[in-house]
């Protein structure tokens, strides 16, 4: 059975949560076992897509990747972000986006940023059926508006404004939140006042999870990897020194060799 909302709510103050961003059905499939939590972020419009901001971002893209992950998962809880601009404007709109994510994938639950310019949004969605994930700290559909990816808490009253936004998010009926790119002791504080499950992403060690994005973990983002990151494999190097290999065994003719091509006389051959 999968994972559900409900059951990441109860992991508050427990063994943490692992959770991982996914894409696409093989990288779910590696995934699964190993991760309490899948995240079809909105990153994926820089990570897959290439655009500068995940404002780049569309439904059908959310959706077309979620119904990848979930066909490539079988017990992680599969959340997947509402992207920019399908949530914000009216609580009826961020309904009817949630709705369509989940009876279009079967995902077990939604992602959107704000705190308190978002508690009827989050509330609505709550009340129609739909588990929420919240998102505070550095928000990265706001990053136009914010003028960059800013860190955040670090003045008293950008403090009291994130505690704010997360009471406010857990009040909404969140099940969980994610903390992104917030001063480690504000971050922690949070975490201990919160009666929710806290994800941190450049935020403390103290939430209640951490998530990375599975392109930043294992070394195959091609362009800046934030501070944050921690690089558990280097697939740059690996997929780079393979392709160098392949294209100079096709260039001197030595691929494909004997054991890549089909002979007339062996009915055992098997693509």
């Amino acid at each position: 059975m999968r994972i559900s909302a409900e059951a990441i709510r109860h992991r508050k103050g427990g063994t943490p949560i692992v959770c991982l961003t996914a894409y696409t059905y093989p990288i779910a499939r590696l995934l699964d076992h190993h991760v309490d939590l899948l995240l079809v972020g909105d990153s994926v419009a820089m990570v897959l897509h290439g655009h500068k901001t995940t404002l780049g971002a569309s439904l059908e893209m959310m959706i077309a990747h979620g119904q990848a992950v979930m066909r490539g998962s079988a017990s992680a809880c599969v959340v997947i972000d509402l992207p920019a601009g399908s949530y914000e404007v009216t609580a009826e709109l961020a309904v009817a986006s949630a709705r369509r994510v989940v009876d279009e994938t079967g995902c077990q639950a939604v992602k959107l940023e704000g705190g308190v310019d978002m508690v009827s949004q989050i509330a609505a969605i709550v009340a129609a059926g739909i588990p929420v994930m919240g998102h505070i700290g550095l928000q990265p559909q706001s990053v136009e508006k914010d003028g960059g990816y800013k860190i955040k808490g670090r003045t008293e009253g950008a403090v009291a404004a994130l505690l704010r936004d997360a009471l406010a998010v857990e009040n909404a009926g969140a099940f969980s939140v994610v903390i992104e790119g917030t001063v480690e002791r504000v971050a922690a504080d949070i975490s201990r006042r919160l009666a929710i499950p806290t994800i941190g992403i450049g935020a403390s060690g103290d939430c209640d999870g951490q998530i990375l994005v599975i392109d930043d973990m294992v070394g195959l983002t091609v362009d800046r990897v934030p501070k944050f990151v921690k690089e558990y494999a280097d697939l740059r190097s690996a997929i780079s020194h393979a392709a160098k290999s392949y294209a100079a065994e096709v260039r001197n003719r030595t691929f494909p060799g004997p054991g890549h091509v089909f002979s007339a006389t062996n009915s055992r051959d098997d693509a």
